[in-house]
């Protein structure tokens, strides 16, 4: 695992004595969700937002816990209020961050995560630029090839694209404050953990 520090954002990222905000970043299928349920299954009180969609409810997911459910109607409320921190669209649905629990959870001193695609976090950057921007990457690109493509139950097509955006995101990584390599997801998670001042 390697760490990078970005001129601009002098801090060692072992120097983070308080909560704050901190959004972890990388292309699909880097293994952000792992390391995410890693961090947590240890340190439940690691609050993670839950997004807004406009997709249907998969068979198990409960309103509030996995996703805040709601219709394009109201999903344009919320953007047309202000109440969203970020959103974008995939795959003919809606994702975004509501705004308010997030500053909540940072009024009340409690370590706040977010995890985001990368077009996410730039819109948080510029929302809230005091947010620590944490880039997740493959150990390789082979490595990150064999993720997205691993499953075999996709058109070349399709593969393809998937390809194509995952470069574009690597291309993305000098925005970032900090960039972990996810060559194990403990220590990724652990780093994590550092940045956000807990443990």
């Amino acid at each position: 695992m390697t760490t990078s520090i970005d001129p601009a954002h002098p801090e060692s990222p072992t120097a983070a004595k308080r909560p704050r905000l901190v959004v972890l970043s990388g292309p699909s299928a880097v293994g952000k969700s792992t390391v995410v349920a890693h961090m947590r299954g240890r340190h439940p009180e690691v609050w993670l937002s839950v997004s807004a969609t406009t997709r249907r409810p998969r068979p198990g997911e409960v309103d509030g816990r996995h996703y805040r459910f709601v219709d394009q109607d109201g999903f344009d409320k919320l953007i047309a209020n202000g109440e969203l921190l970020e959103w974008a669209e995939f795959a003919g649905n809606r994702y975004g961050t509501p705004r308010q629990p997030v500053l909540d959870k940072l009024a009340a001193g409690e370590p706040t995560l977010l995890e985001i695609d990368v077009q996410g976090a730039r819109q948080v950057r510029a929302a809230m630029p005091d947010a620590l921007l944490v880039f997740l990457a493959p150990p390789s690109w082979e490595e990150l090839v064999r993720r997205l493509v691993g499953r075999g139950t996709e058109t070349p097509e399709v593969r393809e694209r998937r390809l194509a955006a995952a470069r574009e995101e690597l291309a993305s990584e000098s925005e970032f404050d900090v960039t972990l390599v996810n060559t194990s997801v403990e220590d990724v998670a652990r780093e994590l953990l550092t940045l956000m001042g807990v443990g």
